[in-house]
């Protein structure tokens, strides 16, 4: 259980990460700010509570991996990382220039990241190879989060992954599911059903936890329940709001792929104030 300052630190630290999305998709006029959103309070419980990594070496053997499978979301990724110290944060500013460390989808050669992703439906089998590979090397301690997008979900490789994981028992594997209910296009549920979700992940053996994706003690919880249990994967349902702390993004698709202008700018960095 976080205390009630554990609590009001993530809390600021997803401020500050919604803050850097809409600060750097302002700057380079180009990039996804619903689905990092709605990431921010995952972001902050994971880089600033849960996970083991060591950012000067960020390669070190006994490092938990990260893969976000919806990598257009990478946005709120590099904020999380700058602000662990992965990197400068300088560079959240030079996303998406030619010859830029950050571009549109992650890198691997990104302090921090393990596995490039870009194209849906891939991060879920790279993270499946994570945790066989850790296993075999006796890494128990190793845990894989893959972030997946419910849009993602309608990619067979996905499923694939899942069956796999179920089948191997990689209980050293998370799945986090940003539950946003939307999608480039509309309405997930109107492009194509996913429900019943938790019971499609149960039924390829994965133990299910379902969140509120913005509350940082359910957040931290479920992650700590992840990784005490043994014998399957788990997938963690994190019901969220696309464009989650700034209103003019909330659950509107039509906004999938838009930078705010100065204006929206102004109006995002005055709620996040607050």
């Amino acid at each position: 259980m976080l205390s009630d300052a554990e609590k009001a630190h993530l809390e600021a630290k997803a401020r500050v990460l919604r803050k850097s999305v809409m600060e750097m998709l302002y700057v380079a006029q180009s990039g996804h700010p619903g689905g990092s959103l709605s990431l921010a309070d995952i972001m902050s419980t994971l880089y600033f509570h849960d996970l083991h990594y060591d950012v000067k070496n960020p390669k070190a053997p006994d490092r938990d991996r990260v893969v976000l499978s919806k990598g257009h979301a990478a946005p709120i990724w590099y904020a999380a990382l700058a602000e662990a110290g992965f990197f400068a944060k300088e560079e959240l500013l030079k996303l998406r220039r030619t010859g830029a460390l950050l571009q549109g989808h992650p890198c691997i050669h990104v302090p921090g990241v393990d596995l490039t992703t870009g194209s849906l439906g891939l991060g879920l089998s790279g993270a499946c190879g994570m945790a066989l590979a850790a296993r075999l090397t006796r890494r128990a301690a190793v845990r894989i989060y893959a972030i997946l997008g419910d849009g993602e979900l309608g990619e067979g490789q996905i499923w694939e992954a899942a069956m796999a994981a179920g089948h191997f028992k990689l209980d050293n594997l998370t799945a986090i599911i940003d539950r946003n209910r939307y999608q480039n296009d509309g309405s997930t549920e109107e492009i194509l059903t996913l429900e019943p979700l938790p019971a499609k992940w149960s039924s390829f053996g994965w133990n299910v936890i379902e969140i509120d994706g913005h509350d940082v003690l359910q957040i931290a919880a479920a992650l700590r329940s992840a990784r005490e249990f043994k014998g399957r994967p788990s997938a963690i349902v994190a019901h969220t709001v696309k464009g989650k702390g700034v209103s003019y993004l909330m659950d509107r698709p039509e906004l999938h792929y838009s930078a705010p202008n100065a204006e929206q700018r102004q109006w995002a960095m005055r709620e996040l104030e607050t």
